[in-house]
């Protein structure tokens, strides 16, 4: 089966529909969404609505700590990131709140897990910045392969029978597999607002029977996307950065 990976989508219409217009492309028989569905963009209804009809239609999503903020007063972010949960609350109806709210924190497939920070504390929604933090999440879960974002940034750990770790940063459109031998934490780039410096959408595909995962970039109107969260009202920041891929 061929999987398409989402992570951090925050209701980037623009650069959401042009993955998945890619992934559909590529035979894409599923699709995994790794959370944040929401936060940033200026398109939250539309993308958690995308994301239900995903989900009714055999899709795994689980909640990312923006998702989670919708209805946790509790949980504190940055300025920027504060103003779009609260202008997002007051978007979303009811039913959309709550689809967010019953989000599992992790799902696991087979010998996949899917979660959105990392595996060994994942409500703590903690990032994965290297190999201390990736061994850690790896030796939480018994998976051969965990599936995280939250950082925005996309990476590959593994881990030998022998707990040495390896990292790289996949090049893309270069199939990787995902070797019986090793474990394996996929860390997706963002859909929504990279911060590698590219600014193109980031997800992945993977191809469970050759255990291959190809990191893609997808090109979409960045302009349309900054100037949706411009016209909204949003911190001019989070236009700004998407134009930076930062």
């Amino acid at each position: 089966m061929r999987l398409a990976i989402f992570a951090d989508i925050h209701a980037n219409r623009q650069a959401f529909e042009a993955c998945l217009a890619v992934a559909h492309a590529r035979g894409a028989e599923r699709i995994i969404c790794l959370g944040d569905v929401v936060g940033y963009g200026a398109d939250p209804e539309w993308a958690v609505d995308a994301v239900m009809g995903l989900v009714e239609d055999g899709a795994i999503a689980v909640i990312g700590n923006h998702d989670h903020a919708i209805g946790n007063h509790s949980e504190t972010m940055n300025a920027e990131a504060q103003a779009a949960i609260e202008w997002t609350r007051g978007r979303l109806s009811g039913p959309q709140r709550r689809f967010l709210a019953e989000l599992p924190l992790k799902r696991q497939e087979g010998d996949r897990l899917y979660v959105h920070s990392e595996a060994a504390h994942p409500a703590r929604w903690r990032y994965v910045h290297g190999t201390s933090e990736a061994a850690r999440s790896i030796e939480a879960t018994a998976a051969q392969v965990t599936f995280c974002g939250h950082i925005h940034r996309p990476a590959l750990y593994s881990m030998s029978s022998a707990a040495k770790m390896t990292s790289f940063i996949p090049t893309s459109e270069v199939p990787v597999q995902l070797l019986g031998g090793r474990r394996w934490l996929a860390v997706l780039g963002s859909v929504g607002q990279p911060r590698d410096g590219n600014p193109a959408a980031s997800f992945a595909m993977l191809d469970t029977s050759s255990r291959e995962i190809t990191y893609c970039r997808v090109p979409y109107d960045v302009e349309a996307a900054a100037e949706r969260i411009r016209a909204n009202g949003l911190p001019h920041w989070l236009a700004d950065r998407l134009l930076l891929g930062r």
